[in-house]
Formats: structure tokens, C-alpha cells, sequence
């Protein structure tokens, strides 16, 4: 036994490291498959006229908004092919919602749901980055300063962690 296996077994860190203090991914094989999902959430904040012609569907480049939720629907999806160490994963549902304070800011936040042995938090996480991605894209022409931010994890269920739920006033 090495001195990463011993850490490995006995405290649970390092999980990401092989024997030989390598990135590796981790085997879940193991873990039972039980019901799993999670929501992230990330800002847009953008000029008033820019929001006004989303909700108009006004953008040359069409309809922003449905073209957002198909990216972050695909994105989800493919979180594995972007993330290194995130397995793929069958997932059960994906829902992306959008909503807005009416003056410059866009809320993006989606919903992921899987029955696995790991979580789809990354998989959220990465459906809201990339619908604001395809948001910029879409409304860059018109605003480029667009921000993008805060992008956060407001809950999950399921697993051996347990559920999680953000209280603080950045989800709200």
C-alpha cells in the first residue's frame, strides 16, 4: 500500500489521484444507484434595450432564448467532453427556465436529473454556463458587455454526501 492508497481508503482525500499522484477518474462501481439531481443557476446582467429585444425576440440571430435552452440542454449532455474527470452519464431529465428582474438582469437555471452512481452537479452547472455562453453569442452584436455571473449550485439531492441547499442570498 502506498501513502495515496492509505489516504485514498482511510480520509477520502485525493480521490482524483492514482498511486502514482496522477489525475485519475474515479471508479463508482461500487456506489449504489439511487436518484440524483441538481440545480445551478447563473446571472446575465446586460443593457435594458439588449433584455427588451430578448423578450421581444427581436436579436437577428433569432429566438435567444430557445436557442439557449438547446445549448444547455446539448451541454449538459456532453458535460464529460468538457470536464476531465466527470463521467458520462446517463441522464433521466433536463429542464433550463429563464426569468429576469425586467430591467438588465437574465436569469438562467437549470435542472438536472439522473438515477447513477454519481451526481449530475457539473451537469448543471455546465448547461446554465453553456445557455449564457449562446446568449452572448446571440446578443453580442448589439451588447458586448455583457456580464456573466454569478454562475452557482443552489441544491442537489441524492447520494452518499447527501442533499445540499444554498442559502444565501446569491440563489435567491
Amino acid at each position: 500500500m502506498t501513502a495515496l492508497d492509505d489516504i485514498n481508503t482511510n480520509t477520502g482525500a485525493f480521490t482524483h489521484m492514482n498511486e502514482q499522484g496522477r489525475a485519475r477518474m474515479v471508479d463508482v462501481s461500487d456506489k449504489s444507484e439511487t436518484k440524483r439531481s441538481a440545480v445551478a443557476r447563473t446571472t446575465l446582467r446586460l443593457g435594458s434595450e439588449t433584455l427588451s429585444r430578448i423578450q421581444g425576440g427581436t436579436m437577428k440571430k433569432g429566438d435567444v432564448l430557445a436557442v439557449a435552452q438547446v445549448a444547455g440542454i446539448m451541454a449538459a449532455k456532453k458535460t464529460a467532453d468538457w470536464i476531465p474527470m466527470c463521467h458520462p452519464i446517463a441522464l433521466t431529465g433536463v429542464d433550463i427556465r429563464f426569468s429576469d428582474n425586467g430591467m438588465d438582469e437574465l436569469y438562467i437555471e437549470a435542472t438536472v436529473r439522473t438515477t447513477g452512481p454519481t451526481g449530475v452537479e457539473m451537469e448543471a452547472l455546465t448547461a446554465v454556463s453553456a445557455a449564457a455562453l449562446t446568449v452572448y453569442d446571440m446578443c453580442k452584436a448589439v451588447d458586448k458587455g455583457i456580464i456573466i455571473g454569478p454562475t452557482l449550485l443552489v441544491s442537489k439531492t441524492g447520494g452518499q454526501s447527501g442533499d445540499f441547499h444554498r442559502n444565501d442570498t446569491l440563489s435567491s
